[in-house]
């Protein structure tokens, strides 16, 4: 071995000696690694949530407010669906549901609200008591609500025929169901422009079942009954936007006593499974959905808002009217 060589040699195994070794680093670096690496973590997740929520303000008292996380969900309606049709200039709107909005029908009302918030024409059509499902899978006599359920409501449209209800309205000794019969009967659909979804949570507190993972289109089930009368109504007028507005928060009973819904399971789910089941319907079938469960009631406030455990009060019709009118008609107010 010659000298050079000797010297290359010695090199390499002085340089072996001190080779790195992550034991020489002090602790106190380790550390701040760690440290740095949960920060850019943490405030990568609170950007992620951030950027996916949205917001609205609830005036909960006369100082204050609470921001608190909606779950609204805007489509447009696709323009193929507008081909052929001729719009008039005049907005109308056509509200379905049941005590939500025949509850109140005066001024108080959240349908006379929101038709003095646009200037537009707006048509009630509620049945009290109904349910979005059907109690049977057959019609029963003795049980004459189910004629009036939203499926029942939206197949009777679609077909033009009322006679299932107009042979029950007579049971009832209130004159909403044959008055709103008559509006249907009445109405030229195509000058509607929007049809609004809007049950209070009466499926939940009936028990209706909450759906069938073997029938989507299960009119006994809450998002069955929910998905086919939306596709009802959209294969027979796919010019008109739909829109779903969901429940507001309710009480239930359990053994304690009476207890928020989204709290108690009365057999089939949560309120909150509920509502669940109408975020998703509303998504696969491409139609707005207006939470009002988030942002209106909840318990801190729900003496102020309900008259009893379910029917709500005239304040909670103006925030629920002003909300829908942002939502849906932006430019307009």
């Amino acid at each position: 071995m010659n000298r050079n060589e000797r010297e290359t040699r010695g090199k390499r195994e002085n340089f072996d000696k001190k080779s790195f070794s992550f034991s020489d680093i002090p602790m106190w670096f380790h550390f701040v690694v760690i440290g740095i690496i949960l920060a850019v973590i943490a405030f990568s997740v609170f950007k992620l949530v951030k950027w996916n929520q949205g917001t609205a303000e609830l005036d909960q008292t006369e100082t204050g407010s609470m921001e608190i996380e909606v779950l609204d969900q805007i489509f447009l309606l696709p323009e193929a669906n507008r081909e052929g049709h001729e719009y008039d200039d005049e907005e109308t709107i056509l509200f379905l549901g049941n005590d939500a909005i025949t509850h109140m029908q005066g001024d108080d009302g959240v349908c006379n609200k929101v038709a003095q918030k646009l200037g537009a024409t707006v048509i009630n059509c509620g049945f009290p008591a109904s349910c979005v499902a059907n109690k049977n899978a057959n019609f029963y006599d003795g049980d004459a609500i189910d004629a009036f359920s939203f499926i029942n409501v939206a197949n009777s449209i679609a077909s033009g025929d009322y006679s299932l209800m107009e042979q029950n309205a007579g049971k009832f000794d209130n004159g909403t169901y044959q008055a709103s019969i008559d509006n249907l009967k009445n109405l030229d659909f195509n000058k509607v422009d929007t049809i609004v979804i809007y049950y209070n949570a009466q499926d939940y507190l009936n028990g209706r079942a909450g759906m069938d993972p073997n029938n989507d289109v299960n009119p006994i089930t809450y998002r069955g009954a929910l998905n086919a009368g939306i596709k009802a109504l959209q294969e027979k007028y796919p010019f008109i936007r739909i829109v779903c507005m969901s429940f507001t928060m309710c009480y239930g009973y359990d053994s304690t006593g009476m207890v928020s819904g989204d709290r108690v399971d009365l057999g089939n789910g949560k309120l909150t499974t509920y509502l669940q089941f109408m975020i998703d319907i509303s998504g696969e079938r491409g139609v707005s959905f207006i939470d009002n469960y988030y942002g209106t009631i909840d318990e801190d406030n729900a003496d102020q808002m309900l008259t009893d455990i379910i029917h709500v009060n005239e304040a909670c019709n103006e925030h629920v009217a002003q909300h829908f009118v942002e939502a849906i008609y932006p430019g307009d107010n």
